[in-house]
């Protein structure tokens, strides 16, 4: 999928995501107001720094009049402002960074409460690399605005306002003109705000896909050595970070031209205007050198900010973007289904009926057409089927991970939507054909979280499975650190794990996702009797790869192209000599079966 689709529908309301970014704020009002107090006593400072050299200049200086005491005392008020202004700035700096820290980190916490929320459909159509990119580098790009864009504009949009005020009190009528500067400066980052949006939001979204294609590859390296394709995946991803490149060398170029050079240029006109005024007015009358000097610094000090903030709206512009993207993933309607209805039922006996049930992805193409079929408690029901026959399906439907459209599914009578979340994932373990392992070590990838099974519970349910023959001879035993997804382990090592974490809570339903598919024929037997014993009066769904594993199943069902074309016993469906006869020879059942006649 091309990062394009991702981001084509993203809005351009800069004001309304502005809006909602300042609403973050909220819960932050009494330390916004004090550092806007601060922000403010600094600015005033600072402004009344050049009334006082002006002082100097017209009553000491061009006078050649010094009274020690008095130029002490204006000395030390000049001192002193300097040091408030230093020290008040450095406050403010520091509360608006510690909030701007707060916020964010409680922005990625909701981002990722979100994400953990949203239906797996979100994830079958969005690469890993931009949901990364989405809670790491936009967050930071919204940390940035609030840690040095919301302050420095505050604290600018104060200091041109202050500025004014000393302007305008050394002399109206030149400060009545500088008044025309503020429309030709808002024209100007208006200018660069349209211009410079899109190659932002282009930008964000090459960043993206340059994470996204990174991750691809680091997680597919073992693939990319064995089947060389190391050449290729260069020139992909060089391509991908070209194209980066290039709209970062256009952002260079739009930044070059209209922020400092630009607001340069106007200041030395602006200067002119000035030099020009008080050149002219001395032809006629003496000029105070003082009020010169004060005005020329305020006028210096009145285009500073508005390079401060022009430097600044590179960084709200990806801010803007970055904004945008966070908050459509917090908008995204897509959530995982959820329980309906009053009653909230428990799963007691494990009977699981599917009546009826259809489904398809896209809306368009049956996945699964009318499956109907009762597992009793107890029993085992396999599923055996080609690639593409909607086995892997009809689990996902049972573990409400999608929800049925058409149809019913209940277990204990119970329609399936009735059930809470905590009731479905407590009362049916689930085992997948590839396990996942989580940083950590042993007993915390079988304890996941849950406090409340002890070191003994979680030996009985690694010894329940045979997984401590492997445990025991670990350096650390049940202490022993593995790495991400378990990389350190074997495959039949982390399929055993994932079997005991599986037993440890008991399930009344076993639903195994073809669960010894991955592992080899020694493991299998290892955890056959396991299996049989994990069985033993829970109701079992198996999705199986070997048809050896199921040969001992109640019921079997034959899937073909989303249909039940098959079902019984094993010795029943042999005895049809249908598809799933052809399967069984195909799998080395030949022999058994001439050894039979």
């Amino acid at each position: 999928m091309s990062l394009e689709f991702v981001d084509e529908s993203i809005g351009q309301n800069e004001k309304g995501t502005l809006w909602r970014l300042l609403k973050y704020l909220g819960p932050h009002k009494g330390r916004v107001a004090l550092a806007l107090l601060l922000l403010l006593g600094a600015t005033v400072a600072d402004v009344l720094q050049p009334i006082l050299v002006k002082v100097f200049l017209d009553r000491y200086l061009i006078p050649r009049h010094f009274p020690e005491t008095q130029l002490i005392l204006l000395g030390a008020a000049y001192l002193l402002l300097v040091i408030m202004t230093a020290g008040l700035n450095v406050l403010q700096l520091l509360m608006f960074q510690t909030l701007a820290l707060d916020i964010i980190q409680s922005l990625r916490v909701e981002l990722f409460d979100k994400v953990q929320t949203l239906a797996l459909e979100f994830f079958d159509q969005t690469p890993v690399g931009v949901l990364v990119s989405r809670i790491t580098n936009d967050t930071q790009a919204i940390l940035d605005m609030f840690m040095t864009v919301l302050s420095t504009f505050v604290q600018n949009i104060v200091i041109v306002i202050g500025v004014m005020g000393g302007m305008f009190a050394l002399d109206p009528r030149l400060a009545f003109y500088c008044l025309f500067i503020l429309p030709v400066m808002g024209l100007v980052m208006w200018v660069y705000q349209k211009v410079s949006s899109p190659v932002f939001r282009v930008s964000r979204q090459r960043l993206a896909l340059l994470n996204a294609k990174l991750n691809e590859s680091l997680q597919g390296m073992a693939i990319i050595q064995a089947m060389r394709q190391e050449r290729r995946l260069r020139r992909e991803f060089g391509d991908v970070n070209e194209a980066y490149r290039k709209v970062r060398y256009r952002n260079t170029q739009i930044n070059g031209l209209m922020l400092r050079p630009l607001v340069d240029v106007i200041f030395m006109f602006s200067l002119i205007v000035v030099l020009g005024f008080y050149g002219t007015q001395s032809f006629f009358h003496a000029i105070n050198i003082g009020i010169l000097y004060a005005f020329v610094t305020y006028l210096s000090r009145f285009f500073e900010p508005f390079n401060n903030m022009m430097d600044r709206l590179n960084f709200f512009q990806q801010a803007m973007v970055s904004a945008e993207r966070v908050f459509r993933i917090l908008d995204n309607p897509s959530r995982r289904p959820e329980p309906e209805g009053a009653d909230r039922p428990a799963i007691t006996r494990g009977e699981v009926r599917f009546d009826d049930v259809s489904f398809s992805y896209d809306g368009e193409t049956d996945v699964l057409k009318h499956l109907s079929f009762v597992a009793k408690p107890g029993q085992t029901v396999a599923l055996v089927g080609h690639t593409g026959s909607g086995k892997s399906t009809t689990i996902n439907l049972l573990m409400r991970f999608y929800p049925v459209e058409r149809g019913r599914i209940t277990i204990d009578g119970h329609d399936l939507k009735s059930f809470s979340e905590d009731e479905i994932r407590s009362k049916m373990g689930l085992v997948l054909q590839e396990p996942f392992l989580f940083v950590g070590d042993i007993a915390s990838n079988v304890r996941l979280g849950n406090e409340e099974l002890d070191d003994e519970a979680v030996q009985e349910a690694a010894q329940f499975v045979q997984a401590d023959q492997f445990i025991d001879h670990l350096p650390d035993g049940y202490h022993a650190p593995i790495g991400e997804r378990g990389a350190t382990l074997s495959t039949g090592q982390r399929q055993l794990l994932s079997f005991a974490r599986t037993v440890v809570r008991q399930p009344t339903i076993l639903v195994l996702d073809e669960a010894t598919a991955s592992v080899d024929t020694e493991t299998e037997d290892l955890i056959q009797d396991s299996l049989r014993k994990m069985r033993h009066g829970r109701t079992t769904i198996a999705i199986a790869h070997r048809l050896s594993t199921i040969q001992d199943a109640d019921l079997i069902l034959v899937l073909h192209h989303g249909e039940v074309v098959e079902r019984g016993t094993h010795q029943e469906l042999l005895a049809k000599r249908g598809l799933y006869h052809k399967m069984y020879l195909l799998q080395g059942g030949l022999k058994e079966s001439a050894v039979g006649q």
